[in-house]
């Protein structure tokens, strides 16, 4: 039977020398192109990344230490306040390894593991590291949490209660006090004479403060409760805003308590006592542009 195919007759590779030098093919320059081993090439510029995981970049070693944040880091590196087994380094990039020793100011720095700690502030404590004269302050209500010096997210001003994060994590920490992340954060106020319904949108306007402008994002009468009694979710960063903002239009309050801030809330918390957040609490704060 005709298949109309032509017998191919397979290649066989030679083991031994040419026998003919005179049949011995002309290897052309375009030919030999095709065995060139084979090479990555590699951009000119950056080098290629490093997968050691036990080495990171300088700027992260000083963020993860509750230093400062990265972009800060940058600033010391090329100051040359910071060096690495006693010499300064002020390239941007430097990567370090777990035996290095990282010095800042003179001073030695350990890397230290993340923290991040939610308080329900009771009155009568300040938000500060320490105070010269000598009233009770917010650390000594998170002195036991953690071996590690963890530092309030914004503030709350001595009378107000409520809910107060705590961290070492400086990226954080920066992110959820700048306006531009818009941090949320609700508040129940009670007043010294009943709220008006007309200056519900006063407030959602704003009221002229002497560091600006502000407004509430919402704001209503608590639910059960009296007449004096509202909710505001603001996200503005401003000292006393919420205070100050009802003082403007001739109220004063007599209770504050922060119920909500960035998303997290006061459930399960009695008054004066702390909580380490969960990891998704973590990641939320970490991965959402407005919390």
């Amino acid at each position: 039977m005709n298949t109309n195919k032509k017998n191919v007759n397979p290649v066989k590779k030679s083991a031994g020398k040419i026998s003919d030098p005179a049949k011995k093919k002309t290897v052309t320059d375009r030919d030999k192109r095709k065995y060139i081993d084979f090479k990555i090439k590699v951009k000119k510029g950056d080098p290629l990344p490093s997968f050691n995981d036990q080495e990171i970049r300088l700027n992260k070693f000083l963020s993860n230490a509750g230093i400062c944040s990265r972009r800060e880091a940058d600033v010391l590196i090329q100051t040359g306040v910071v060096t690495v087994n006693g010499k300064i380094v002020t390239e941007l990039g430097f990567k370090i390894s777990p035996t290095d020793v990282i010095q800042y100011d003179g001073e030695t720095i350990n890397a230290e593991k993340k923290r991040y700690v939610l308080l329900n502030k009771p009155k009568g404590f300040i938000t500060t590291m320490d105070d010269p004269l000598g009233r009770k302050t917010v650390m000594s209500l998170v002195k036991s949490a953690c071996r590690e010096r963890v530092y309030p997210v914004g503030r709350l001003d001595r009378e107000t209660t409520g809910l107060l994060l705590f961290t070492n994590d400086g990226d954080l920490a920066k992110k959820l006090t700048h306006p531009r992340y818009q941090a949320r954060k609700i508040y129940h106020v009670e007043l010294n004479k009943p709220f008006k319904s007309d200056d519900f949108d006063t407030l959602l306007r704003g009221v002229d403060l002497e560091d600006g402008r502000s407004s509430a994002d919402k704001i209503s009468y608590i639910e059960g409760g009296t007449s004096r009694e509202v909710g505001v979710e603001i996200h503005s960063g401003k000292n006393r805003v919420v205070r100050r903002m009802f003082e403007a239009i001739g109220y004063t309050v007599v209770k504050l308590d922060r119920v909500v801030f960035a998303g997290l809330t006061k459930k399960d918390l009695p008054r004066g006592m702390f909580r380490h957040l969960k990891e998704d609490e973590v990641s939320y704060l970490k991965m959402t542009k407005r919390v």
